[in-house]
């Protein structure tokens, strides 16, 4: 139907680059990549191997993708992100953000200078990507306080108690509320409710390990995992952050609208401490445990943590 000529023009107008790509990862052809906004030519390319191109890392993971193409016969479909520093000698020329990839690679049913070969089709997917992680970012951040929201928490504990399950790796679980907020809320605003949850979302990632998960759990309850520690360990770390947050409130403005109410000078959090046991069935046994000891708490007098 179509000359060799013509042929040829339609590879070279295919938007997305076209590689061939031997078993031994060598470049016998490039086709395609019209679409100068994502590529640039790669004719260079052609008669070089990946290991010629890619550090070491990267090349090892190309190689294992045509592998499993020739291996299955069917198509593969893998993501992969190629920063500057991937590629050799790029050095400061390369992109200064990962591009984003979807590969679709076929096994050729033919040889090239003796070798299996491959088609791997490689698109551009930067701009999904990123909204793809703008859109996940969202469903797990607590948009007031830009902890992890009541979701992402859930799934984090579900995967710890798991690795308490198999492994009894111990998480330490700290549920905390802060005390009196209706009173600030009606004494010195919404706003000011707002603004002291955020200062406690400040003192979480101040004061605690970079290992350590927090999360609004709802209304003024946070929840903190600690991974790999014991309630002994933890309590160190939950004392700290609950004076943390008593200085912080207290250079807050916390003044009541009413001069006949001085509630809001009360200044603290209540919470519970546990931690995963032999006999929990779920994660929200260890929840369940921190919440009535952080009802402990506040009939003991508040601004303390029970154990």
């Amino acid at each position: 139907m179509f000359s060799t000529e013509q042929q040829q023009a339609i590879f070279k107008a295919l938007p997305d680059p076209v590689f061939i790509l031997t078993r031994s990862g060598r470049y016998a052809d490039i086709l395609g990549g019209s679409d100068s906004r994502y590529y640039h030519d790669g004719s260079m390319l052609i008669g070089q191997k990946i290991e010629d191109v890619l550090v070491p890392e990267k090349t090892d993971w190309f190689m294992l993708q045509i592998e499993r193409a020739l291996a299955s016969r069917q198509l593969l479909v893998v993501e992969y992100g190629l920063a500057g520093s991937d590629v050799k000698g790029l050095g400061n020329d390369g992109p200064d953000t990962v591009i984003w990839f979807e590969g679709r690679i076929q096994a050729l049913d033919f040889t090239i200078d003796g070798e299996e070969a491959v088609v791997w089709v490689a698109s551009n997917i930067s701009a999904r990507h990123e909204l793809e992680a703008q859109l996940r970012h969202k469903s797990e951040i607590d948009e007031l306080t830009g902890l992890h929201n009541r979701r992402s928490l859930m799934a984090q504990l579900r995967n710890q108690f798991s690795l308490f399950q198999r492994y009894q790796t111990q998480t330490a679980v700290l549920l905390f509320d802060l005390d009196f907020l209706k009173t600030i809320n009606d004494s010195c605003g919404h706003l000011m409710g707002d603004r002291v949850l955020r200062l406690i979302a400040d003192c979480c990632r101040k004061h605690l390990r970079e290992q350590d998960f927090s999360a609004r759990y709802g209304g003024d309850e946070f929840v903190i995992l600690m991974p790999q520690t014991s309630v002994e360990q933890a309590e160190h770390l939950a004392q700290r952050l609950r004076l943390a947050i008593v200085s912080a409130m207290g250079s807050l403005p916390l003044h009541s609208r009413n001069s006949q109410n001085d509630a809001c000078t009360e200044r603290g959090i209540s919470g519970g401490l546990s931690q995963f046991s032999a006999g929990d069935v779920s994660f929200e046994d260890v929840i369940g445990r921190a919440d009535r000891l952080l009802y402990m708490a506040k009939q003991q007098g508040r601004n303390r943590i029970c154990i």
